[in-house]
């Protein structure tokens, strides 16, 4: 598979509600860079956090480019979601709908994903569920 294909597939089964096809596409201790966040280094604890989010969240990742090849690459895409479920330290969600711009940047190892950066911005997404 070449590095757009792999990023493709991931966010396919991202879109799918595919998790196990998503995280088969992962490394074993593929690092995560949450948005604004931490960084958690592991499966398991992506799983963990995908888990999380599908509690508070229903998005679609639409309009999805890929740039780069070998084992870097970017995706910049719109996120179409539903903030279904109050998550900790933000505001109620009350089934609030939400467009916005991301992005997150790869690094690829041996045919799987190794890290995961993701970007959003955070001031926007809140504006957006606050003031509708």
């Amino acid at each position: 598979m070449t590095t757009a294909s792999i990023i493709r597939a991931y966010y396919q089964a991202f879109n799918d509600g595919d998790f196990p096809a998503m995280m088969a596409l992962l490394t074993e201790d593929v690092a995560h860079d949450i948005n604004q966040g931490e960084r958690q280094v592991g499966r398991a604890a992506f799983v963990a956090f995908m888990a999380q989010m599908d509690e508070s969240y229903s998005e679609q990742l639409r309009d999805i480019v890929i740039l780069g090849d070998g084992d870097r690459a970017a995706a910049e895409f719109v996120v179409h979601g539903t903030y279904k479920k109050t998550a900790d330290g933000l505001p109620q969600a009350t089934g609030q709908t939400y467009v916005l711009p991301a992005g997150a940047f790869f690094d690829l190892r041996d045919g799987k994903i190794a890290r995961v950066t993701n970007y959003y911005n955070l001031q926007d997404w809140l504006a957006q569920v606050i003031h509708g």
